[in-house]
């Protein structure tokens, strides 16, 4: 089945492009990235509109839902762009009031969820004492413009969401291969949070399907630029003579790639919209998305590689920028392998764990 979007819905994505394209080409992004600049592109999210694509506009959104946050997301993979603060602030966004949400969409204060980026959003080991909140979370996304993080905390009654000041905490960048997200470790020490709301543990569940899709969106916009990159260099570069694409290794390696990039379009914009609907299957096709999409993309990636040989991942080629985003998109939130696992679990009818 081939997923098909609404005439307004190819609107959007035409134009997020197009915008993309004008603002951010290949050449700013690759300076973003020498750089570490991160706030440039956020800033021009917010000031052009596109920060509020997504949400309801009774929180001062643009409308839409998270099909068009899925549809945002593959736009910045295909054009890896630094979104770890809108990828942040769209994984916030469930477990926000919608006083908060309508403040982080005006751009007036940014949010982000202190959980790790390498395993799935899940309630961290932190605890809050008598002397406040210590601990250490590790490679947190959107951490460095973040002004206030939600915490998941074990308090006094049970299960809860604190809130932390981002000037009570110590921040500290983290080395990622792929330059284009960028995460910190956040370091609490006896921090009296602002506010701990109890929740149950499974309020995390929205924001883990949403770390699902959201992902497999971005790995299926950087799958769409890899083939795009393989093809046009097979029709340029010579061997013996001939041009590459004309190799019967390099027509297959093409085709399986074409195959790979058209079954993550219908699996991850399928999923965004199961959410959308409300579907009981949502949260589980979310994680098909993410274990199918990313690690098919990853694989991708290795063909693309080869179809351009060692030139693919020097600093001046683009191929390197999408190759890098692949690789991290198959780890960001845990491997397929855990995405697998609760897909098993649902199957078997048994709960699905948060983490």
């Amino acid at each position: 089945m081939h997923w098909e979007l609404s005439e307004e819905q190819e609107m959007f994505a035409a134009s997020l492009r197009e915008w993309i394209t004008a603002k951010f080409p290949a050449e700013i992004v690759r300076t973003m990235q020498a750089s570490g600049e991160t706030s440039r592109f956020t800033e021009a999210l917010v000031r052009d509109g596109w920060w509020g694509v997504g949400y309801s506009e009774a929180v001062s959104g643009q409308g839409g839902g998270v099909l068009e946050l899925a549809l945002a997301a593959r736009e910045f993979g295909r054009h890896a762009v630094p979104d770890s603060c809108w990828l942040a602030a769209a994984l916030v966004a469930p477990l926000l009031t919608e006083t908060e949400l309508a403040g982080q969409l005006a751009g007036a204060q940014r949010f982000a969820l202190a959980v790790p980026a390498d395993r799935t959003p899940a309630w961290a080991p932190l605890s809050v004492a008598e002397d406040g909140l210590t601990g250490a979370v590790r490679h947190v996304l959107g951490a460095l413009e973040a002004d206030v993080f939600i915490v998941p905390v074990t308090g006094p009654h049970g299960p809860g969401l604190a809130r932390v000041p981002a000037a009570a905490a110590a921040v500290e960048r983290d080395d990622l291969l792929d330059r284009s997200r960028v995460a910190g470790t956040v370091e609490f020490d006896r921090v009296r949070p602002a506010e701990v709301v109890a929740i149950s543990e499974t309020s995390l569940s929205a924001t883990v399907a949403l770390a699902g899709v959201l992902t497999a969106a971005d790995a299926l916009g950087a799958g769409e630029r890899m083939l795009e990159l393989a093809v046009g260099y097979s029709k340029q570069r010579k061997q013996f003579g001939q041009l590459i694409g004309s190799f019967q290794a390099v027509k297959h390696a093409a085709a399986q790639m074409l195959v790979a990039v058209e079954a993550a379009y219908s699996t991850a914009l399928y999923a965004a919209a199961a959410i959308d609907a409300g579907l009981a299957a949502a949260p589980t096709v979310a994680a098909v998305a993410k274990a199918q999409v990313t690690g098919a993309v990853a694989d991708l990636a290795e063909s693309a590689l080869t179809v351009h040989g060692a030139i693919g991942y020097t600093w001046e080629h683009d191929l390197q920028l999408f190759y890098k985003r692949a690789k991290l998109d198959r780890a960001l939130f845990g491997p397929p392998r855990v995405w697998n696992e609760r897909i098993a679990v649902a199957l078997l009818d048994e709960p699905v764990p948060v983490g």
